[in-house]
């Protein structure tokens, strides 16, 4: 954020939140009065006609979190100017013609209650169906909701927040991800599902939520960074305010020492002088032991504990993604089995629960098997005519190799998708297959497998 090269208003407040530049917040506060229109709505650049609820909604909502003051006289021009946005006494568009207003609205009255403002009429014009909500207005809600005490039936109705925001989350081991995040991508509105993560963090701290599930969330929010930042300066600066909170409740003290582990009569220990620990790693035991791990020293250290085994696969796994396969002939000797010379169509279903980057499928083939359509001959071509490939899901490469069919895929969107292709069986003999995988190749614990049947191939 230092070298952040753009300076537009969001983006200087974002990171002089994020750096906690007081400083650069002076220098902004001074200079706000040139940034506001004549509603008292701040505008992204001093030269523009009209401000906007949202960078007005934005400014006042972060600078509240990070204890940022904002010159009195300017204040008051834009708490003024968002009641009367949220009163209907001036309109704002956006950059796209969607029907976004409830939640511009939503988020207009929360940043007034953060300063206090609460009125029950600023939600009469709303229709309160968080169900049917983007991710970040329901996170608005949840806010205002701890904010706003005065709202009827308000622990209830933040039970019903918290239900929902659970039921979106998914989790595929150390990463995080919601189920919503197809819709949730509200670029115009300078929301992402990166600051909804990290802003989940910052409400349930805020309201002592969740203490148990807290810190999954934040490795889980921290396993969203690419190259150590989020997508969004602004998912930089909540990311920033929600990270400081978590270390303040959890971790007050700094980690020192030693820390020790030990499995089936094996020590291995972290020396946090060293810096970054390396992962330990022990055998399996024999048998059932019992993994024990001591810290001697101060502060509380945290401990991912993950285990592999190689091991058979014997009934179908889904941790993301589930899979269908069947086969069937579209020119076979005998239909009673598998003959050399067969064509098989191999036909995979596949499901995601939430959207991904960069998905592989793979999927074995009998030894010496063919996968057609690679351009190899004309009966190539007419063996394959008639696959289909499914669902708005379209592979970026597909791989014919002698082990395995695979096809990669830049991008799957939560849903349903299938995929086709089709096999000539060239060798007779009964082949073990391994297990057919779908894998989000950059969080491989997001993937889905299912056993395969041994094909037996006659002459």
């Amino acid at each position: 954020m230092s070298s952040y090269p753009y300076d537009c208003l969001e983006q200087r407040t974002s990171v002089a939140v994020a750096l906690h530049d007081v400083t650069a917040w002076k220098k902004i506060g001074a200079e706000l009065p040139t940034y506001l229109d004549v509603d008292g709505l701040a505008k992204y650049f001093p030269t523009m006609g009209q401000g906007s609820d949202v960078m007005t909604a934005y400014l006042l909502t972060i600078a509240a979190e990070a204890g940022f003051k904002i010159p009195p006289a300017s204040l008051e021009l834009l708490l003024a100017g968002l009641r009367k946005f949220i009163e209907g006494k001036i309109t704002r568009g956006t950059a796209l013609p969607t029907t976004d207003l409830h939640v511009r609205k939503l988020a207009a009255v929360v940043a007034l209650a953060h300063y206090g403002i609460t009125d029950p009429k600023f939600l009469s014009s709303l229709t309160i169906e968080p169900d049917l909500w983007p991710t970040s207005a329901v996170l608005d809600w949840f806010d205002l909701l701890r904010l706003d005490k005065s709202v009827e039936g308000r622990e209830l109705k933040a039970a019903v927040a918290e239900q929902i925001l659970r039921s979106r989350l998914i989790f595929h081991g150390t990463t995080m991800g919601f189920s919503s995040e197809t819709s949730d991508s509200l670029w115009w509105l300078m929301v992402s599902p990166d600051s909804n993560s990290v802003r989940l963090v910052q409400s349930l701290l805020n309201w002592d939520r969740w203490p148990d599930a807290l810190p999954k969330l934040v490795r889980g929010a921290l396993a969203r960074q690419q190259r150590g930042a989020w997508s969004q300066t602004t998912a930089n600066a909540w990311g920033v305010l929600a990270l400081e909170k978590f270390s303040r409740v959890f971790e007050q003290v700094a980690v020192s020492g030693v820390t020790k582990a030990s499995l089936a009569g094996l020590d291995q220990k972290v020396d946090w002088k060293v810096g970054s620990p390396a992962p330990l790693e022990f055998r399996w035991p024999a048998g059932i032991e019992t993994l024990a791990i001591n810290h001697e020293g101060t502060g509380k250290p945290w401990v991912t504990v993950q285990s592999r085994a190689a091991i058979p696969l014997k009934e179908a796994f889904s941790s993301g993604f589930k899979i269908t396969k069947t086969m069937s002939g579209i020119q076979r000797k005998d239909s009673g089995h598998w003959s050399r010379g067969d064509l098989v169509r191999v036909h995979l279903d596949l499901e995601s629960q939430a959207d991904m980057t960069w998905v592989v499928v793979n999927d074995p083939i009998p030894g010496g098997a063919t996968v057609l359509g690679g351009g190899l001959g004309r009966d190539s071509q007419l063996a394959t005519h008639g696959e289909h490939q499914g669902g708005w899901v379209y592979p970026a490469f597909s791989e014919h190799s002698f082990e395995a069919y695979r096809s990669y895929f830049d991008f799957v969107p939560k849903g349903k998708w299938s995929v086709e292709y089709t096999i000539r069986l060239n060798q007779e003999g009964t082949y073990h297959l391994p297990a057919t995988r779908v894998e989000a190749m950059y969080s491989p614990e997001a993937a889905g497998e299912i056993p395969n049947a041994d094909v037996e191939v006659t002459k």
